[in-house]
């Protein structure tokens, strides 16, 4: 009796080994974090057999691990440097959406306008008080509190950070000259939190503040953001539209490692950018390299459409059918996955 409730206890646990799903797991950019959450769940009920864990870490996180190969994918705002790809030979960028990068405070300001100059001036720490002058000029007629700025920034790598200071390095000599551009720079001023989660709690709960956030945590926690003066000279609040006008102009290279911030058009927004999943060429598991590439081709196809509600831009069309080939080129073991039966 003891032999057959043994035999019935194995084949059992058997058929659960047999029925767990395929994990595949993810590190990387906090800025797509809201909308990857979706498509990984959404994916997960269309196809019970896969489930994806990922880890909002921060774009340099995200290209750490997946250079050491300790993740299957990794996400990330800024595209990989020459110096990164050195390290990490075979990774491929797959752009997912664009999004937006903004500066978001909490001051009793309606509407506050900055310029490239006084961006700059916040964050450098030379603009030390929200009635200072040069925003002031910014703002005619608006009433400027006295109270004081605090700066809030990220303190973990970050492709957000990337983002808004590539920004700075166009359009600041100063900026370029003392600070720089990169995931992480040393900050003249302020308080770091980590993740854009980290700098929105921030933001939120001091008086005063002034950060950068991807458009979707400024929204969804009801923070005011700044309408910045663009390379045309207009002032555009961030929006899904403004977003896309960015990357209207700009051709993609092959790789897709481009910047479109700063971009020229009357209604485009200065803080754009596409943000990236980050896969091996070739996959060196069957079973997760199928999965992870069927995920993508579903992601740049079905998955666009939930882009737009969550301050996602989704891929212009022709962006999906450049990367549509890349995803074909990508293997297996060596070998193609069919994938246009993959939505």
């Amino acid at each position: 009796m003891r032999r057959i409730l043994a035999v019935a206890g194995a084949l059992a646990a058997g058929v659960a080994l047999a029925q767990s799903p395929t994990l595949v797991n993810g590190a990387g950019a906090t800025f797509p974090f809201p909308l990857y959450s979706k498509w990984f769940s959404d994916y997960h009920k269309a196809h019970p057999d896969l489930q994806f864990n990922y880890q909002s870490i921060g774009s340099g996180g995200g290209i750490k691990q997946i250079t050491e190969r300790t993740v299957d994918f990794g996400a990330s705002d800024a595209p990989l440097t020459d110096a990164e790809l050195a390290k990490a030979p075979g990774v491929v960028h797959i752009p997912t959406v664009l999004g937006a990068v903004v500066v978001t405070y909490n001051a009793p300001i309606e509407d506050l306008k900055l310029t490239p100059e006084t961006v700059a001036g916040l964050f450098m720490g030379k603009i030390t008080r929200w009635n200072d002058p040069a925003l002031a000029k910014d703002n005619p007629g608006a009433k400027l509190p006295a109270s004081a700025v605090a700066v809030v920034h990220r303190s973990d790598g970050s492709g957000t950070t990337s983002i808004f200071t590539d920004y700075l390095a166009k359009v600041s000599p100063e900026w370029k000259a003392k600070v720089g551009a990169g995931k992480s720079v040393k900050w003249p001023a302020g308080l770091g939190a980590k993740g854009n989660e980290g700098v929105t709690g921030l933001v939120k709960g001091t008086p005063g503040a002034v950060g950068y956030v991807e458009l979707a945590y400024a929204h969804q926690n009801k923070l005011p953001m700044a309408s910045l003066r663009n390379r045309d000279g207009n002032f555009v609040k961030a929006s899904l539209e403004a977003t896309s006008e960015a990357a209207a102009g700009v051709e993609i290279p092959a790789d897709y490692r481009v910047s479109i911030t700063d971009a020229a058009g009357k209604g485009a927004y200065p803080m754009a950018s596409f943000t990236y999943l980050l896969v091996y060429r070739d996959q060196p598991d069957r079973t997760k390299g199928e999965a992870l590439l069927r995920f993508l081709w579903w992601a740049v196809h079905d998955g666009q459409a939930s882009a737009a509600s969550l301050d996602y831009a989704p891929l212009p069309p022709a962006a999906v059918k450049k990367v549509e080939k890349t995803l074909a080129s990508l293997t297996v073991q060596g070998k193609p996955v069919p994938l246009a039966s993959s939505r």
